[in-house]
């Protein structure tokens, strides 16, 4: 029998196995992306002594909050109306509105050139890979930088939470662009997306939860559309109740 040729077959196999768990191991390391579409909370002071936001961002700052995301993640925000975006990274915790998706500084929002009617953003986690990582963390410095030496505006931020601001309500009424829905979850089978809809109905008895097939193999559970801001406000607060992970606001 030839001993040599079977230890070589017993060496390469059990190499195999270890080869194997250390590429599965480099896989895993990646998860999916957060990404969240809403509406952001332009931090002014006013908000800090209402107790509506529980801490401070300076006005020149690249730091957001975000309840979803770790403390010095970097997240790429973008206005969805110009595209313009912008490297950020999301600071300690921070108490605010369920409604909004982050709290953003006026830097920030200046930048993006946000209608501060409705500011409407896209957050994104930067891929945790570490070129790009070191890459993005680069570009937030530097964006930093110009930040502290450029002088802030003096501008007026509207806030979405006054509720004695009718100028703003009557403003979104009128604005027939203003058509968002509410996005629960997307689904790969129907029953999965009725399934919801039925615990919806059940659990907070809302009457206009709707099924969008998007493809042949994806299923869209959703409320709206709405066409002003206070019905999109309490929609959205209604199905907050039940605490799902990532709502996402997307405008039509």
């Amino acid at each position: 029998m030839n001993y040599k040729l079977i230890y070589i077959l017993l060496l390469l196999t059990s190499c195999v196995p270890k080869d194997l768990s250390e590429n599965y191991k480099k896989k895993i390391i990646f998860t999916e992306s957060f990404s969240n579409q809403g509406f952001a909370l332009i931090f002014d002071e006013n908000l800090k002594q209402k107790k509506i936001i529980s801490k401070k961002i300076d006005n020149r700052s690249l730091i957001i909050f975000q309840r979803n995301l770790k403390k010095n993640t970097i997240v790429k925000i973008t206005n969805l109306d110009n595209n313009k975006s912008i490297i950020a990274k999301v600071g300690p915790k921070a108490s605010y509105p369920l409604f909004y998706n982050s709290v953003i500084s006026k830097r920030i929002s200046l930048v993006l050139d946000l209608d501060l009617d409705e500011p409407y953003i896209k957050i994104k986690q930067i891929d945790n890979t570490s070129s790009f990582i070191a890459k993005k963390a680069k570009t937030f410095d530097e964006e930093r930088k110009v930040a502290n030496k450029a002088p802030v505006d003096d501008i007026s931020i509207k806030s979405l939470d006054n509720n004695g601001d009718k100028t703003l309500d009557d403003s979104l009424k009128i604005n027939k662009d203003f058509k968002y829905i509410i996005k629960i979850g997307d689904f790969y089978f129907i029953n999965s997306a009725k399934n919801l809809k039925k615990r919806i109905i059940n659990e907070l008895k809302l009457k206009d939860v709707k099924i969008s097939k998007l493809t042949s193999k994806n299923f869209r559970v959703y409320l709206g559309p709405y066409t002003n801001l206070e019905s999109l406000k309490n929609g959205f607060n209604d199905i907050s109740k039940l605490e799902f992970e990532n709502i996402e606001i997307l405008k039509l």
